[in-house]
């Protein structure tokens, strides 16, 4: 039998019979019926939930039609609402929804639940009765009511409403609760979303011990970080220490480091954190930890990928060179091609004056890389180049840490400088500790002592120099790319004062290029006869020197513009220094020319011969070093040997003593290519058949008479070539070595190449 009662909208609110709950009314048609109700119906009201929360006026399609006859309880007033707690009584069905004279109505028909299976609705009770205790933190879900009346024996009906009350559901879940009459379908549907739950607070307290881990761990480090401040607070220690461990920590979350490095960092900052200010150890630890925080780990400059202006670059700052600057573009394009490729290790090998130096500054300029250098001229100590044990008072890294924190990135152009000028003692080896440095196949897993960390080197463009390539340890010279600068002839200095020094030295010294004139013939003249050198460093300086002559000239004498003449330079530069065209001035017995290669580059020798009643004792002076020594014994043998060949008496070696000098007796001399010099001044001696002046030789000589090839015949021919000498004897094997000979000597300078010491002799020897 249906019955019409005041009607209610709530807003996902579902009362279940027996339930109590307060619920605020504030719409104008509820107000009405809540007056209705208490007017006319024995506080008699029943509730709908609308199934979108967000409409302001249902209508009879947009509430569920399953809601809860209820009494109203209690009422408070407050300015715009009424909060009023509602009992349920009884499930209804809405039939109908009108609209009264006093407010909205309802006309509904009561639901009752019914009982289903007996026995399995007592199994399904004791089953939630013991989901009920298996649930954490059981006391969500139920009441302390609910828990008495569980522990009674609730009745089934009454367990299913109540249970549900408290459970964490959705509306929609609730309101299927509402709809169903049958007690045990309602248990069942409680048993499942008590399982549900369970599954639910096991993944939540899962995540929460994940959380909670991380969270302890940062609440633990601050605790005891601030517990530290507190007792350095109270001992009167500094507290500058906590700020330095507390920036340091910002560096390292925020920069990528390397996570070992971010560990090792981490390590040692614990370390600091626990001694006291005063302590002598703090400063070391600091001191190590800014040194790995300092280093580039990551951080690279973008090399420049345009050929053609690296190439302009490498032109613009150098004259000739087409061999290395051929050597930089082939890396430069390779790079991009692959777009990564390991640094190759380049050696320059050059006398002083070349330009080793200044050419690895251009080849960083053109790659657009940063630049260090470091010089290892007299370097013993092989901490020098990995660095000193942390344990060692005043330690600090090599020059190698030292060259990398300096760059700031991990791709600088590195100039290792005189790599020939390390030495060994006591203290160890530094050219073995260079081996590590630069292995292309070693030196990504570089060990410095004192960082003690692997550091990668194979970003890194090593560029080493050295003067003399024998002065380099085997082991490490099989390591490197190597590429000789050779000496330069006349025409090439005179390009390069005229295209480089000049114009700086014109710059440095503030003048105008309209107010000092010199012509090339001028700079050619100092070149021979001020300058003796390989390269163009002494002829800077004489540059540097009339330009600051001109200065003091325009200056004082008020004149505005110096033309440069011989007269001039006579003037200012004293009487010419060197004699060009050193050679014998006619041909003579027992001299010869030889042919030196030094760390200077090339240069002549005077090599003489006399004889003299003795007892056929051998003397040699010069300051020779044992290889010229042994050449001396080996020539000397050879014409005792084949003393009637060349109509020498044999007898002679037995009544004369032989004396061997090298002019220049406080210069040391030697190396593997006086040989057939000294044979020759010595079958001259003996022979007294003069030497050609102007003919000059190379090459070493064996016991059998035959002639050896030797190193450094461009720079000895270029020395040749200054010196006015016009026949150069060769060894045959040296013949594939011309094509390095510039032009300009070829087309001035005669090579003869010789096999046998008959050949040679048969050339030199005035006939």
């Amino acid at each position: 039998m249906s019955q019409t009662y005041p009607l209610v909208c709530t807003k996902g609110v579902i009362i279940f019979p027996d339930q109590e709950i307060v619920i605020d009314v504030g719409r104008e048609a509820s107000l009405k019926a809540v007056e209705n109700a208490r007017d006319n119906y024995e506080d008699k009201v029943v509730l709908f939930s609308q199934v979108k929360l967000q409409q302001e006026n249902p209508t009879f399609d947009d509430i569920y039609h399953v809601g809860t006859l209820c009494e109203i309880r209690h009422v408070r007033k407050f300015e715009n609402f009424l909060r009023i707690k509602f009992r349920g009584l009884d499930r209804v069905e809405l039939k109908e929804w009108s609209k009264g004279s006093l407010s909205d109505m309802g006309t509904v028909d009561i639901l009752h639940s019914y009982r289903q299976d007996e026995v399995e609705e007592v199994a399904l009770v004791r089953m939630i009765a013991g989901a009920f205790e298996a649930l954490p933190h059981v006391e969500k879900f139920l009441s302390k009511e609910l828990m008495i009346e569980l522990s009674k024996g609730i009745g089934a009906d009454v367990l299913s409403d109540k249970a549900v009350q408290t459970f964490p559901l959705l509306t929609e879940r609730k309101q299927e609760y509402l709809e169903t009459l049958g007690i045990n379908d309602r248990l069942e549907m409680l048993l499942a979303d008590m399982e549900k739950e369970k599954r639910m607070s096991e993944v939540e307290q899962k995540i929460n011990e994940t959380v909670k881990e991380r969270i302890d761990q940062g609440q633990k480090d601050y605790y005891l970080r601030e517990k530290m401040h507190a007792i350095r607070e109270e001992l009167g220690d500094v507290v500058e220490q906590d700020k330095d461990a507390e920036q340091i920590r910002k560096r390292l979350d925020e920069n990528p480091y390397p996570d070992y490095i971010k560990k090792k960092v981490k390590e040692e900052l614990a370390r600091y954190e626990m001694l006291p200010m005063a302590s002598g150890e703090t400063g070391v630890i600091k001191t190590y930890i800014d040194w790995l925080m300092d280093l580039p780990w990551w951080q690279t400059t973008q090399d420049n990928e345009d050929l053609s202006a690296a190439q302009d670059i490498l032109d613009a700052d150098h004259y000739g060179l087409k061999k290395v600057k051929e050597r930089i573009m082939e890396y430069l394009a390779v790079k991009q091609m692959t777009n990564s490729l390991k640094a190759p290790i380049i050696c320059l090998v050059g006398p002083p004056g070349v330009g080793k130096t200044s050419l690895a500054k251009s080849v960083a300029r053109a790659l657009g890389r940063k630049f260090v250098k470091m010089s290892l001229g007299g370097v013993r100590d092989e901490a020098e180049i990995r660095g000193h044990r942390r344990t060692y008072l005043g330690a600090l890294p090599g020059r190698i840490i030292q060259g990398m924190k300096k760059a700031g990135t991990i791709n600088p152009v590195f100039l290792i400088d005189e790599l020939d000028k390390m030495a060994s003692d006591y203290k160890g080896d530094p050219s073995s500790a260079m081996l590590e440095v630069l292995d292309p196949e070693q030196n990504s897993l570089f060990s410095d002592h004192y960082i003690e960390e692997a550091y990668d080197l194979s970003k890194v463009l090593f560029i080493a120099t050295a003067n003399y390539l024998e002065n380099i340890p085997p082991a490490l010279r099989d390591r490197l790319e190597i590429i000789e600068l050779s000496s330069y002839t006349d025409i090439e200095k005179v390009n390069i004062a005229r295209q480089h020094l000049l114009p700086k030295q014109l710059l440095e010294n503030g003048l105008k290029p309209s107010q000092l004139k010199i012509s090339d013939d001028m700079i050619l003249y100092l070149i021979r006869y001020y300058t003796r050198e390989a390269g163009v460093r002494q002829l800077e300086r004489t540059i540097a020197t009339i330009c600051r002559k001109t200065v003091l000239a325009i200056l004082k004498d008020k004149k505005k513009s110096i033309t440069i003449s011989k007269k001039l330079i006579k003037e200012w530069l004293g009487n010419e220094k060197v004699e060009y065209g050193k050679k014998e001035k006619k041909d003579q017995v027992g001299t010869v020319t030889g042919l030196a290669y030094t760390s200077f580059g090339g240069d002549i020798l005077q090599i003489e011969a006399n004889k003299f009643e003795g007892k056929g004792n051998l003397i040699l002076t010069g300051q020779l070093g044992d290889v010229m020594k042994e050449s001396a014994s080996i020539a000397l043998d050879f014409i005792r040997a084949h003393a009637k060949e060349y109509k020498i008496d044999p007898k002679m070696f037995e009544k004369m003593d032989v004396h061997i000098h090298v002019p220049e007796g406080a210069v040391p001399k030697d190396g593997p290519s006086a040989g057939v010099t000294m044979t020759t001044a010595l079958v001259s001696c003996f022979s007294e058949i003069p030497v050609k002046a102007n003919l000059a030789m190379t090459g070493e000589v064996t016991l059998r008479g035959n002639v050896l090839p030797i190193g450094g015949l461009k720079e000895k021919s270029l020395a040749a070539h200054r010196s006015g000498i016009d026949t150069i004897l060769i060894p045959k094997g040296n013949v594939k070595d011309l094509d390095d000979i510039p032009e300009e000597v070829k087309e001035s300078v005669h090579f003869i190449p010789v096999s046998t010491v008959k050949q040679v002799l048969n050339a030199a020897l005035v006939q």
